[in-house]
């Protein structure tokens, strides 16, 4: 195995002066998602320079990375899995060998950055191809939805997002149903921000799913959704929700 390999090759990146803003950044006091989180201060572009220098490691080897306590390390892993799936994408065996190897550990991918990161690029893009995945293989995505794990639910609704840039909507309209009353800001704000994203590309879609669902909606989802609307489309909105 490579791992003490690529983590000293990760290391060398590390900032101690970034720690304290990160381990904010990531929520990591008591009580909060990210709590008892490790970190390096490696930046994303440095991370990924690691990644793509590894990208060719066991499946092992991603694993450990995945599973470590240091933060940097896990998104170094998840990279290096993205990395994988796009160097490949004329092997659809192997292909097939990382979307399995992702859905069995994408409940490891436990902060929001290692499951947006990951989720479009991997999973959302298997989902969005036909030649390599059926309309019956999304059925994962409702799995996760319905999972009592917050990452796989994360996973469920910002997958969709790869769908959703190949005018794909209805996916991410029955997820986002499924998850409209979940109690955390992290499922609130990706719904919200899946929401928006169907509304860049069709506005339409997104105008008469809120005129159905607005009501159900936190403060949180909908401020997210409507969030490129002008101030009068927004305080319609607003009212649908509040009855008023």
């Amino acid at each position: 195995m490579r791992t003490d390999e690529i983590k000293a090759a990760l290391y060398e990146y590390a900032d101690k002066e970034k720690v304290a803003v990160l381990s904010n950044f990531f929520k990591t006091k008591e009580g909060e998602y990210g709590h008892g989180d490790i970190f390096w201060g490696v930046k994303v572009p440095q991370n990924r320079i690691v990644a793509k220098r590894f990208a060719d490691v066991s499946f092992d080897d991603v694993l450990a990375l995945i599973i470590d306590e240091v933060h940097e390390v896990r998104v170094c892993g998840f990279t290096i899995l993205v990395e994988k799936y796009a160097k490949n994408k004329n092997n659809p065996l192997l292909l097939k060998d990382i979307v399995s190897f992702y859905i069995n550990n994408c409940h490891k991918a436990n902060n929001w950055d290692l499951v947006d990161l990951s989720a479009p690029k991997i999973l959302g893009l298997w989902l969005s191809d036909k030649r390599l995945s059926n309309i019956s293989d999304r059925d994962i995505l409702y799995k996760f939805a319905n999972s009592t794990n917050l990452w796989e639910q994360r996973v469920s609704i910002v997958s969709t997002w790869t769908m959703i840039r190949n005018n794909d909507y209805e996916d991410t309209l029955r997820i986002a149903v499924m998850l409209l009353s979940h109690p955390h800001d992290l499922i609130k704000k990706a719904v919200g921000w899946m929401l928006r994203e169907v509304g860049k590309k069709n506005r339409d879609v997104l105008n008469d799913f809120l005129t159905e669902y607005a009501p159900l909606m936190s403060a949180m989802t909908l401020s997210y959704a409507i969030e490129h609307y002008d101030s009068e489309q927004k305080k319609y909105f607003r009212s649908l929700r509040t009855g008023g």
